[in-house]
């Protein structure tokens, strides 16, 4: 219970990622895409404030959610690091970097999530502003929230393919969870322009459901052929 996680095996490695992956998952879904979007009237700035206002413990909710996915976030990313990094350090690091640069930016958008809340429990502390501005204040502090999502979503976009390809060329996972989840990340980059990520959201996520799930299936119940991962990491070492 005590051993670092870094000195575990490559498969407990990569269950742990798993796990981490299905909890980052479960979280922010609910954290910033399920109860935002029951909370959220778009175009209507007052409706949206009175359901804020209204349901203020579970707009809480929707933001501790948030957080704590950003949490497992980081965290499965420096266990994918870990486990594709005898495949190629250079690609896994780089592959680290531009997660990180999502989580951070999920994180901004986490954060502009809650001014709503701030802004409309604030009482007296804005008094200078009428009851339609501080709607509007709201409304649009969501909409940045929701436009930095999408910048989330196309960095997290290169993750995905620098990781598909590091699985394709593993020697330890099926080449198949590679190309779906490159396709998963090709998928996500279409909001580097958010009219056509938008466009296309529904084809999006039935075409990169597939990848995500089945990465995520495969770690927590296979995780990785040790042998073969200790092969690579043997060959890697060597400079093979």
């Amino acid at each position: 219970m005590t051993e670092p996680i870094i000195q575990r095996s490559p498969r407990s490695l990569a269950r742990i990622a798993g796990v981490f992956d299905f909890l980052e998952g479960l979280a922010s879904g609910f954290g910033q895409i399920i109860i935002p979007g029951m909370l959220v009237v778009a175009g209507n700035a007052a409706a949206t404030a009175a359901n804020i206002l209204a349901h203020g413990s579970l707009f809480r909710f929707s933001i501790l959610a948030a957080l704590i996915g950003i949490a497992c976030h980081v965290v499965w990313i420096f266990l994918f690091y870990k486990l594709f990094k005898p495949v190629n350090r250079s690609i896994s690091l780089l592959a680290a970097f531009f997660g990180l640069v999502a989580v951070a930016i999920q994180a901004f958008s986490s954060l502009l999530q809650a001014a709503p809340l701030i802004i409309m429990e604030a009482g007296q502390s804005f008094s200078a502003f009428n009851i339609e501005q501080l709607q509007a204040l709201t409304f649009m502090f969501l909409r940045f929230s929701a436009r930095a999502f999408n910048i989330y979503l196309a960095f997290f976009g290169i993750w995905c393919v620098l990781i598909g390809y590091l699985i394709f060329r593993s020697t330890f996972m099926p080449r198949i969870l590679g190309v779906l989840e490159a396709l998963a990340g090709l998928c996500w980059l279409t909001f580097l322009w958010p009219p056509l990520g938008h466009y296309l959201s529904s084809y999006n996520q039935i075409v990169a459901a597939p990848g995500e799930l089945s990465l995520m299936l495969w770690l927590l119940v296979f995780g990785v052929n040790v042998e073969r991962w200790k092969e690579q990491a043997a060959q890697h070492s060597l400079g093979l």
